[in-house]
């Protein structure tokens, strides 16, 4: 008896939750498009942010023609984004950048899906999609809107961006040069050395080609990679291995 009574009092429990989210609903569909909105930033303000997004986008279908539908895009993305809901965030951005690429907040779409990417960045050891993805929405920032606060933080965080992928090939190169498979390492480590100079990885990736040449017995390679490492890091451990591996020659 006791098993039915839970029963029926579970099903008066979920009649009472479909009959509140009903008259959400329906009181929902009385609102302006002001009103929605603003009772989805209110959400958003006390940090709700599924909700946030779901009443945004409820403005977005119930007044697609109003101003506020407009608004409402963008700040459903960021509700989205605040969730860490990055998949979310990116569509519902990718729909503003394609729909209202006139907007006066156009250049904030494009630098928040640069967010949501950046947000996403893994360790140099795992994939980097994301990091690449992120490359290129910030340089479409940098490109389009060059005198923006956007395009200034942007060049800041491909700072970042450009170290995990120097790291990446650095991390490859290594485990190439422990299987003896020299020739891929030292792709990988010119990889760094001709297109990620500024970032932390360069001085290891210069002593590496110098490591390799010696190793393949390309001595004049090998002294010409320690010049260029000894003359801009003179001061490095790196320098120091490099002296080590390869004595200064003999004039």
């Amino acid at each position: 008896m006791k098993k039915y009574t839970l029963l029926f009092l579970c099903l008066i429990g979920m009649g009472f939750l479909s009959a509140c989210a009903s008259t959400s609903k329906d009181e929902d569909s009385k609102l302006s498009a002001e009103e929605l909105y603003n009772k989805a930033y209110n959400y958003l303000e006390k940090t709700s942010y599924q909700r946030a997004a779901e009443t945004f986008e409820k403005v977005e279908l119930e007044h697609p023609y109003s101003k506020w539908a407009t608004k409402a895009k963008l700040m459903g993305a960021y509700a989205y984004y605040k969730d860490q809901k990055y998949d979310d965030a990116i569509l519902s951005l990718d729909r503003f950048i394609k729909y209202h690429p006139g907007n006066k907040d156009i250049a904030y779409a494009y630098y928040m899906k640069g967010l949501c990417y950046y947000e996403q960045i893994a360790g140099v050891e795992k994939d980097q999609e994301n990091t690449q993805k992120c490359l290129e929405a910030f340089r479409q920032v940098i490109i389009r809107f060059p005198d923006t606060e956007y395009a200034t933080d942007a060049r800041l965080k491909l700072d970042l961006v450009d170290d995990h992928l120097a790291g990446q090939e650095m991390e490859i190169g290594r485990y190439y040069l422990q299987q003896k498979n020299y020739l891929s390492a030292l792709n990988r480590f010119s990889e760094v050395v001709n297109h990620y100079q500024t970032t932390s990885y360069i001085e290891e990736a210069l002593y590496r080609q110098v490591e390799v040449y010696t190793i393949l017995g390309l001595t004049k390679e090998a002294q010409d990679a320690k010049k260029v490492l000894a003359h801009n890091y003179p001061d490095s451990k790196w320098t120091a291995y490099a002296a080590k591996l390869l004595p200064t020659e003999k004039k």
